[in-house]
């Protein structure tokens, strides 16, 4: 069962679809639209402490920090998106819902989302209008405690997109933030421990990530067991892959196993004299 599950072949997913914007210019592109996407894009900061005191203001209006969330207790999903954005971040938001909802692992018990808006002139009140919406598609008991929106000044969010490598910029033209997609996974004490750069996400493929955060504190015994021993990331096609070498390695360990265990049934249901090394034959005299 393990060896088929782990044989299942996976999804490509495409990387960077915040690019799209860029399309949108249609056959006119021209270099002066490169030079404006100069700073979009993400660099990986992978096992990096981001800065857990940075003030935010929450869908409710109240202040909190980084570390209100990111506390030591589960893993973290982060996302940086604003809250008007016409398309990209809408569409983020909607494929990591999607994907939640694949997992058995519940927001808010087993994980937290985090999201920042990117925009200083963002309010709580559109915030908490997007807390409920993205809310009532997850729909979840205890999940509003657990995907909190926030909104802050330009400081604070300019350090937390440079901690997380999160490259962005503000078109005065169109009055829009030119990014990529992207959401971010974080220990429970901080650390950058995965990125997946996509607006489709699989179940499986945030279960295992999450797992993965959390050093395997979360999930069922099954997906440790096929994370740690089946399953590798491919930062190339953005999605957990069957990897070759743990496959053998574990084929290895479970035939020395069935050996062992043969090598065993053996002698325990073929027993011999202790003196003479050979097997215990029953004395005809005792039978007559």
């Amino acid at each position: 069962m393990i060896f088929h599950r782990c044989n299942i072949l996976l999804a490509i997913a495409t990387l960077f679809c915040g690019l799209s914007v860029v399309a949108q210019a249609g056959p006119t592109f021209s270099d002066e639209k490169i030079e404006e996407l100069d700073g979009v894009g993400i660099t990986q900061y992978l096992d990096t402490q981001i800065p857990l005191d940075l003030a935010f203001v929450d869908e409710n209006g109240n202040a909190v920090t980084i570390a209100d969330y990111v506390n030591g207790e589960k893993p973290v999903i982060i996302t940086l998106n604003y809250y008007r954005c016409p398309m990209l971040c809408s569409l983020t938001l909607n494929g990591l819902t999607t994907g939640m909802k694949e997992m058995k692992l519940n927001l808010g018990s087993d994980f937290d989302v985090v999201t920042v808006s990117i925009n200083p002139d963002e309010k709580p009140p559109l915030a908490l209008k997007n807390h409920a919406g993205y809310l009532s598609q997850y729909d979840r008991e205890g999940a509003e405690n657990g995907w909190h929106f926030l909104t802050g000044d330009q400081r604070n969010i300019t350090k937390l997109a440079d901690a997380l490598g999160f490259g962005y910029v503000f078109d005065p033209k169109t009055g829009e933030y030119l990014h990529t997609a992207s959401i971010m996974f974080l220990t429970p004490q901080g650390k950058i421990s995965r990125y997946m750069n996509d607006v489709r996400f699989i179940g499986r493929d945030l279960r295992f990530a999450l797992i993965d955060a959390s050093d395997g504190k979360i999930g069922s015994l099954i997906d440790t067991f096929l994370l740690f021993n089946c399953y590798q990331y491919d930062p190339d096609s953005n999605s957990f892959t069957p990897s070759a070498w743990k496959l053998m390695r574990m084929a290895g360990v479970m035939t020395l196993i069935i050996l062992v265990g043969g090598i065993y049934l053996l002698n325990r249901f073929n027993p011999t004299d202790k003196g003479s090394g050979k097997p215990l034959q029953v004395s005809r005299e005792l039978t007559t």
